[in-house]
This record gives structure tokens, sequence and C-alpha cells, in this order.
């Protein structure tokens, strides 16, 4: 949890408020997973991105305060809240609703956003780990050599055998396990804090 690799102590920087990188990392990684929701809930896209600011400012300002109590999830919950607040907020300024897809109107869709236990909010942390990791793979890519990247990726997720990888790409079976190893190691380190289960899952 100590080591600055963590995405934990990405946390802990951009507590620091003096950390601008580990402050990019997180809008980086959390901007497309905002912006969706945003959209899902009516939220013009003229508006959006202002609106992901504001969601981004709150965690600014209460970060410090935040507590990862050791709960899967604590963070991405504690998100999910400031969300849901900040678009109540934002409806209520124009005072009418909007009709979110499937005919569900925005109060009913945010009020079960706030419910932890609501089909929304199950919703909220099975696309939150997806967008996280899938911005966290980007992130690690760059590591990697193209070789050790592709039979990570045919095996997590093309679901291929370690020996048809091996025929594949040409490599010994050895190197195939190797590789996913790595890269496996590199994804759970940034994942933990953010996404507690096992981020392949």
């Amino acid at each position: 949890m100590r080591s600055t690799n963590t995405s934990l102590s990405l946390l802990h920087q951009a507590i620091d408020g003096n950390d601008a990188e580990a402050w990019n990392r997180l809008t980086r990684i959390y901007s497309p997973l905002l912006n969706g929701w945003l959209r899902s809930v009516g939220v013009r896209a003229s508006d959006a991105e202002d609106l992901i600011q504001e969601v981004l400012l709150v965690v600014a300002r209460h970060l410090k305060d935040f507590e990862h109590n050791g709960r899967i999830g604590a963070f991405r919950s504690w998100l999910r809240v400031i969300l849901a607040n900040r678009v109540k907020d934002y409806w209520r300024s124009r005072k009418h609703q909007a009709i979110a897809p499937g005919g569900t109107d925005w109060g009913t869709r945010i009020m079960m956003l706030t419910d932890e236990d609501s089909d929304a909010s199950r919703e909220w942390n099975l696309e939150h780990d997806r967008k996280v990791v899938d911005q966290l793979l980007g992130e690690i890519r760059p590591r990697f050599a193209d070789m050790t990247w592709e039979a990570f990726h045919r095996q997590v997720f093309g679901g291929q055998r370690a020996d048809q990888v091996a025929a594949a790409l040409g490599m010994p079976i050895s190197s195939v396990y190797v590789a996913r190893s790595r890269v496996l190691s590199a994804l759970r380190i940034e994942a933990k804090g953010l996404v507690e289960e096992d981020p392949t899952v």
C-alpha cells in the first residue's frame, strides 16, 4: 500500500495536491466513466465536461477526508454518491426532468444510484471496474514489448491456452507464462485501491 506504484498511493499523491501528474492520471482514468453515466441520465454533451470537472473538484476537495476502509469498492462507491449528488443539483437547476434511456426519469435513476443495493449501483460497479481497467491497461501498455503484450492479451482476453499462444507467436511456452504474469502483476498493482476484485475476471 505504501509503494508509489500502487493506485492507492495514487490517491494519496492526489490528496497532497502537489502532484499534478497524479491528479492528471485520476482525471484520465475516470473521465470516460463519468461521461458515460452523465449522458445516460440525459445530461447534454455540452454540459457533460463541466459536470465532470465539478465531480472531480468535489473529489479533490474531499479526497483528504476519504478513508479507504478496506471494503471492496470503497472508492468507487464514494465516487458514485458524489456523481449522483452533482447530477441531482444539475437537474434541479434546470427545473425539469429528463428522461433516461428506457423511459426511466432521471430522478428515479439517480435515486437508484444512491442506493448501494440497486440495479443501477450494480451496473455502476461493473462499468466502473471495466472502464478503469481499460484505462489502466492503456497506461501500462508502453511498459511492455509488443510480443509480451500480445502473449498476455491472447491468454487473458482471447481465451487461448499458453501452448496455443506459444505456437502462434513462436515463443517458448515458459516465456508465454512469464508474459501473462508480468502484465497481470503490473495491472493488479495499478488497480489496487481502485478495483479491488481481480481486474481480469
